[in-house]
């Protein structure tokens, strides 16, 4: 099974940076919130961040009291700014698709992983991988695109608009159809794969871990204030952040 790694092309890897570097992208504004709000007490904790990209979760985990983080990203440029940029001897990162954590031997209290897996072709096998890998009692966190994002194939406009291009509502289509999903996002050719909600539940209730929490985040009267432009979230969530237990 071929896996994608777009973000070592030179353009997306570009592109995508800028985007994260900006003030109000909404990875910064509502899923890395999102996402830490759901963290377990992490003082003396071992972790593992699937995806970890630039590195500053792993830092930020160590900060908050892990013993030992491990990074895997299957992009060697994402890894070369991690270990340039978010260096600690408590943290390894490792150039490793999340496709093979089978090959780690170490055992993780809490696995995490943020904006990730709508890029997994094989989302079952990862879940069950990542059970094995877990501690009893560990935790697992993950981010990704909201299922009404991941069914979205550019074929049709996701928007409905009024007389003056203002969005009146989303277009849903194919939200059934799962799968492979090509789009463009800074370049043309990205592979993304849509899951339907009830398709990502069972899959981590089969496997064996307890479902705690959902969130799908969205703006408060303040930050609606500062960037209006994101009303639209009230019609399409971005992100689904997950949370579920070891038994």
């Amino acid at each position: 099974m071929a896996m994608q790694n777009i973000f070592d092309e030179q353009e997306f890897f570009e592109g995508y940076k800028n985007l994260r570097d900006q003030e109000k992208n909404a990875n910064i504004l509502f899923e890395i919130p999102a996402l830490f709000s759901l963290l377990p007490d992490l003082k003396g904790k071992s972790v593992l961040d699937l995806g970890c990209g630039f590195g500053e979760h792993c830092i930020e985990y160590v900060k908050k009291g892990a013993c030992k983080v491990t990074g895997i990203d299957i992009s060697e440029k994402m890894l070369e700014a991690a270990r340039k940029e978010n260096s600690d001897p408590k943290v390894e990162y490792l150039n490793m698709p999340i496709e093979e954590i089978d090959r780690l031997s170490d055992r993780f209290d809490l696995v995490i992983s943020s904006l990730a897996f709508h890029y997994v072709e094989d989302f079952e096998g990862v879940v069950n991988k990542i059970y094995e890998l877990m501690s009893e009692g560990g935790t697992f966190i993950f981010s990704q695109e909201n299922p009404l994002n991941t069914c979205f194939s550019g074929k049709f406009n996701r928007w409905t608009r009024d007389e003056n291009g203002n969005k009146i509502y989303m277009n849903l289509t194919e939200y059934g159809v799962e799968g492979e999903k090509e789009s463009k996002w800074f370049v043309d050719g990205i592979k993304k794969y849509h899951r339907m909600f009830s398709t990502i539940i069972n899959t981590l209730t089969k496997a064996g871990f307890i479902v705690e929490k959902l969130i799908e985040p969205l703006p408060d009267d303040e930050l609606l204030k500062r960037y209006p432009e994101y009303c639209d979230l009230f019609h399409k969530p971005d992100f689904l952040i997950v949370k579920v237990l070891k038994k």
